[in-house]
């Protein structure tokens, strides 16, 4: 450590913070491959082009749907859910470290207070034949402290927190789409069960006046016991099936009671089957998923969080400079503490400078570029299956969209091929054996056609969190 005159020194000083220098490199937002539009987009009327800042609130994107139950089942996950309350403290934490390290482009000023009685050794070599051996000393020392952030250090650390800070906001916005999305994913199957369930309960009405029939016909020896058998076996069955859907049901239920933070015993939701077609989802073009997306954003912050942790460890290959004060009042009689003759003080710079490290700095250097490099490889990793996510739910609302059209087709087929069949063996034509498969295949055309409800509107509430939900970056906070 080598100690500079103060002129020397305060010209120093002056040169350099005039320069406001800072070390390290400055941010740019990697690139990243972004088609010119979705593969999918625009193949079916149930989406359209959207950009991310056309004024239209889409934060409660559920309400799209609406359903008043599903819209307040959200506003209680938002609030009551505790993996959200979680990710909400994290980043608290990540913003108190921002402040934290802003405090050090502060000095810091320090008080204190001491009175201690002393006794000092008579057979201490030099001591003062008139010095008392014992004697008060009263102290109150006042120091300031102040290292200017002359290469940038504290100024690129600050800007690191404040990007992982903007991370963490980005991994609550994230945690709370994903659970919302969850909530309403779930919320969406436990209508389609209500739908199944209510298919069901009329093909067991169905399926009763077909037993009733063949036990007419018995009773006219114009059937057997096995036609009753048969049908009476067939009515079970599909009671066993109806029986079963509260099991899914109630799993369900749980499953969203948790996502509300609210206990799974006698949580009840309305029964209420799922109808018609999933709603038109605006889609924007590829670039803007960037914007959309928070598990995106919070993937670019920790980029940029990163870079400014280079220009931190750069820092350290300049000297430090600290300028420093220590003063106060000191007496051995408290009555003369506050005198004039009573006060003492100091001040002046101090520079250090490392000379030899052994390869310590450059270390630190290389680890927080490859730092960087990991997190930009993150990021479009990240970018790249965002992109997927988006294409695997456009293409999955084109396929189910034609499948439930070739489905309806077959529903229809089936209902007709039943009412021959019966007709038929009303009139002794056919075997019941014969309505039993046509019974059967339509029972199973039906249900595939009501699966599909549930799989389409699944699916783009799906999409929805594929493309953020209602979510923008420039939600971010700016700390």
């Amino acid at each position: 450590m080598k100690t500079m005159t103060l002129p020397a020194t305060g010209t120093l000083l002056a040169l350099l913070l005039l320069g406001g220098c800072k070390v390290g490199p400055n941010y740019k937002v990697p690139a990243t491959p972004a088609p010119p539009a979705y593969s999918d987009d625009g193949h079916n009327g149930n989406w359209e082009a959207a950009t991310p800042a056309d004024g239209a609130d889409r934060g409660m994107w559920w309400s799209i749907y609406k359903d008043a139950e599903l819209n307040d089942l959200e506003q209680r996950c938002a609030t009551a859910n505790q993996n959200i309350a979680a990710a909400l403290h994290a980043y608290e934490q990540a913003h108190d470290l921002v402040r934290e390290n802003k405090a050090s482009l502060y000095p810091t000023v320090s008080v204190g207070a001491s009175d201690t009685r002393n006794r000092v050794s008579n057979n201490k070599p030099l001591r003062p034949t008139d010095q008392a051996a014992d004697y008060w000393d009263f102290l109150i020392p006042l120091s300031i402290s102040w290292e200017p952030d002359l290469w940038g250090g504290v100024r690129r650390q600050i800007e690191s927190s404040t990007a992982t800070a903007q991370a963490s906001a980005a991994d609550l916005a994230n945690t709370r789409l994903s659970l919302q999305g969850m909530l309403a994913v779930t919320f969406f199957q436990v209508r389609g069960i209500d739908l199944q369930a209510q298919l069901l309960r009329s093909t067991l009405d169905a399926y009763t006046q077909a037993l009733q029939l063949t036990q007419d016909r018995k009773t006219g020896g114009l059937a057997s016991d096995s036609d009753v058998a048969q049908a009476q076996a067939q009515l079970e069955e599909t009671r066993a099936q109806l029986i079963d859907l509260g099991v899914q049901r109630a799993q369900y239920e749980h499953a969203i009671a948790v996502l509300v933070g609210a206990p799974a015993t006698g949580f009840k939701i309305a029964e209420k089957p799922l109808v018609g077609d999933p709603p038109s989802v605006p889609t924007g073009v590829p670039s803007q998923l960037l914007e959309r997306r928070p598990d995106i954003a919070g993937a670019e912050r920790r980029v940029a969080a990163a870079n400014a942790l280079i220009g931190v460890a750069k820092s350290a290959y300049y000297p430090n400079v600290t300028l420093g004060a220590e003063g106060g009042v000191e007496s051995d009689i408290i009555s003369r503490l506050f005198s004039p003759g009573s006060t003492q003080w100091g001040a002046g710079p101090s520079v250090g400078e490392t000379i030899f490290d052994a390869g310590r700095r450059k270390a630190q250097v290389d680890y927080a570029i490859a730092q960087r490099e990991q997190d930009v490889a993150l990021y479009r990793e990240q970018v790249l299956s965002a992109f997927r996510d988006v294409e695997d739910q456009l293409a999955a609302l084109r396929v189910l969209d034609d499948e439930a059209v070739v489905t309806a087709r077959a529903v229809d087929a089936a209902k007709r091929s039943t009412e021959l069949s019966t007709l038929r063996y009303k009139r002794g034509l056919a075997a019941y054996l014969e309505v039993l498969t046509n019974q059967t295949i339509e029972l199973n055309d039906e249900r595939s056609a009501a699966a599909l409800v549930s799989r389409r509107i699944v699916a783009s509430a799906q999409l929805q969190m594929a493309l953020g939900g209602g979510w923008s970056s420039a939600q971010l906070p700016v700390n």
